[in-house]
């Protein structure tokens, strides 16, 4: 791309309307520089003859308005506005929609249920490294599920109940009895019993999606006293589930809106939700669940920016590439540089067997994002690029990948790296410290490679043996401060990796 652009997605949901403003870079690097919500609680509002009346369809008209105006102020080139399932449902469905788009001006979508189940396993495969799961979408006024097989769709159903119409139909006085909450039960596994491919793919991760979803795991990261502020990709605990529910629905409601983590607005809602939820949890026999923070609205957003190549093959890659053209300071020419001599030590140095599978992928991420910092402030920058590799979304990482590739990336020394993992020991594992100091003492050896950012070395040649590592380096100039720095951190790494540093350079042209 040429230029800076930006996408305004609009969801016009069953419980809350929201919009999220996506800034495409002149690199076609892609960030979130907006974000609102409001509450409509749309499926509450329709009558008993499934109608959403005039002054209900009016009052979402000012929401809309200023959604319009903001992606006006941002200059938004393109908007999709989007409404789910109160709108989708109601009796008077094709009146909403022809109200709104002539008082707001917003060209409006309503999605099918199977659109809405696709959005949704856009913004989860995007984002998430996952081959096959069980996705469910929570809204206000319906449920979807879908089935993820080898990161392809296989099926799906919207069911026409979520925690807002579910709320609103059993729920008396702000409290559920045991005979409602049993209610709410059969009529989920009723629904159920029409899609035996939920019964029958059993074992596999439960995907979360939508604000019930969310809030759990936000109340479970508060609980915890989490270490990482990331809500996407946060996996529950075995048994957190039927856990929060239990205790969500013991309380009441004045009770529940004191609970950290929780807003005030979803507290009536939310026991409802959990029921849904952890009924088809029960029934999928799922092993796990995993909160995903992408979504609808991001699937809608993956679309819009490419819509011939919606999917993206590898979710790491791609995200890594997106930062590092959000961050032009990264300086790319030399992360790549360092990034293929990295991979040409793991390759060299490492047993199979030594370190753990996805080892290499992780000096890779930290090869590749070492200099984001830099974009901050270049001094100190391994500073910055730490909380930002903790901070951003690196999607095709869980939460202690992020962390193990962040102190990768930021390795000093042994005891530095002692005193930050302190800070995570809820995620980290025993093992971990001596997987960091491995990796980060070799990805020092890669930087030392290029230490004049310059490309001097253009190729290495690696022999080992049981106690030497040899380098020998083709060069197109002096690598004086290549040199330098090999020699500064050489004892280093013979104490890490048990290998003395012998380096030998050789200088030839180009021409």
């Amino acid at each position: 791309m040429s230029s800076r652009s930006s996408i305004g997605i609009i969801d016009i949901g069953s419980n809350s309307i929201r919009l999220v403003i996506y800034e495409i870079n002149a690199h076609g690097a892609y960030r979130v520089v907006s974000e609102h919500k409001d509450s409509a609680r749309l499926s509450e509002r329709i009558g008993s003859d499934g109608i959403l009346h005039s002054k209900d369809i009016i009052s979402i008209v000012p929401i809309l308005s200023h959604y319009s105006l903001l992606c006006k102020v941002h200059e938004v080139q393109t908007i999709r506005a989007v409404a789910t399932a109160a709108i989708r449902n109601a009796a008077n469905s094709a009146e909403i929609v022809r109200i709104l788009q002539e008082q707001s001006g917003l060209h409006i979508e309503v999605l099918s249920g199977t659109e809405e189940a696709r959005y949704g396993y856009l913004g989860v495969i995007n984002s998430i490294d996952i081959r096959d799961g069980l996705i469910i979408d929570i809204g206000g006024g319906s449920t979807e599920v879908t089935l993820l097989r080898n990161r392809k769709l296989v099926h799906s159903v919207s069911f026409p109940f979520g925690a807002v119409n579910t709320t609103r139909k059993f729920m008396k006085n702000g409290n559920l009895t045991e005979q409602e909450m049993g209610d709410i039960r059969r009529m989920v596994e009723d629904a159920i019993v029409a899609h035996p491919w939920i019964a029958g793919s059993p074992n596999l991760p439960m995907i979360g999606l939508g604000g019930t979803i969310r809030a759990l795991g936000k109340i479970s990261q508060k609980r915890s006293k989490y270490s990482l502020q990331l809500a996407h990709n946060y996996t529950l605990k075995p048994g957190e589930l039927r856990e929060s529910l239990l205790l969500l629905s013991s309380l009441p409601l004045e009770k529940r809106k004191k609970i950290d983590g929780l807003s005030k607005e979803r507290a009536d809602i939310m026991v409802p939700g959990l029921i849904i939820m952890d009924t088809i949890f029960e029934a999928a026999g799922s092993s796990g669940c995993i909160i995903s923070g992408s979504g609808l609205r991001d699937g809608l957003f993956y679309e819009t920016f490419d819509p011939k190549h919606p999917i993206k093959e590898d979710v790491l890659e791609a995200s890594i590439n997106n930062l590092l053209l959000l961050h032009p300071n990264a300086a790319v020419k030399h992360v790549s540089h360092v990034d293929k001599f990295a991979m040409q030590l793991y390759q060299t140095i490492t047993a199979p067997s030594e370190l753990e599978d996805r080892s290499q992928r992780y000096l890779h991420t930290a090869a590749l994002l070492h200099r984001i910092g830099a974009s901050v402030h270049y001094y100190q920058y391994l500073k910055h690029t730490q909380y930002m590799m903790t901070g951003a979304h690196i999607d095709g990482l869980s939460h202690r990948e992020i962390v193990i590739c962040s102190l990768i990336a930021t390795y000093k020394t042994k005891n530095r790296t002692h005193q930050q993992i302190l800070a995570y020991k809820d995620l980290l594992m025993e093992s971990d410290q001596a997987l960091i100091v491995k990796l980060g003492a070799l990805l020092k050896l890669a930087m030392a490679l290029d230490q004049s950012e310059t490309q001097p070395v253009q190729e290495l040649q690696i022999t080992k043996t049981d106690s030497t590592l040899t380098l020998k380096l083709l060069c197109i100039h002096n690598p004086t401060m290549e040199l330098k720095e090999l020699a500064v951190i050489s004892k280093d790494f013979e104490k890490i990796w048990g290998l003395k540093l012998k380096t030998q350079a050789g200088v030839f042209s180009m021409k």
